[in-house]
């Protein structure tokens, strides 16, 4: 079994995605104890930015046009990054909420990799994922809860949108473990910590 954790929180000390996402990996270590994981952390490695050259490969592609030398090699580096996505059985996303959305570096990471022939495809019969067969585990982590007056149909932003990008890449088996109220005060945010360990722990040992 490989697992790849895709870090999006640059706060690794206080971070609550994090916290539970590592509960998450021991108890799946303790299940799996020759599992591989390989980490990719957003906010410390070199994202390919998507313009110019990486562009105009992708338009050369969906055009079946031969790339030049440097649209090939910045071409390499996103498929370098879809491979890693590839060799997953289980792929885990540890996120905090931004402004109801995900943090920019992970929206970066997910534009520049998401890509025709790559992780997904189509054709006559429409939008064809590549990475069926995986299991997508989603830490959400928000400073507050949403309901009421912010409704989670109209204002998650955050889960849903990895959740449908699971789904475009053709993983249909997604699993969503949410930590929330961690600027409510210390003893709420200890309190929500444990319960979505201890839901993070149980999930574990089921996928």
């Amino acid at each position: 079994m490989h697992l790849l954790h895709v870090e999006g929180s640059p706060r690794k000390q206080r971070s609550a995605s994090l916290e539970v996402a590592r509960s998450f990996i021991g108890s799946w270590q303790a299940r799996y104890p020759s599992g591989t994981i390989d980490t990719l952390d957003v906010w410390n490695m070199a994202l390919p930015p998507f313009d110019g050259a990486a562009l105009d490969a992708k338009y050369a592609g969906l055009a079946g046009q031969a790339r030049t030398v440097e649209q090939e090699t910045v071409w390499n580096e996103i498929r370098a990054l879809a491979e890693r996505f590839h060799r997953a059985d289980l792929i885990l996303f540890s996120a905090p909420m931004w402004n109801f959305g995900i943090p920019y570096r992970l929206k970066h990471l997910i534009d520049a990799v998401s890509q025709k022939d790559l992780l997904f495809t189509f054709d006559e019969r429409g939008l064809l994922g590549l990475l069926g067969g995986r299991t997508v585990v989603i830490v959400a982590a928000r400073g507050v809860a949403l309901g009421e007056d912010f409704p989670e149909k109209d204002f998650d932003f955050q889960s849903a949108y990895l959740r449908m990008w699971s789904r475009m890449v053709g993983v249909t088996d997604v699993r969503t473990v949410t930590v929330e109220k961690t600027l409510f005060g210390t003893e709420a945010d200890e309190a929500s910590r444990s319960k979505a360990k201890a839901e993070a722990e149980e999930l574990a040992g089921i996928v």
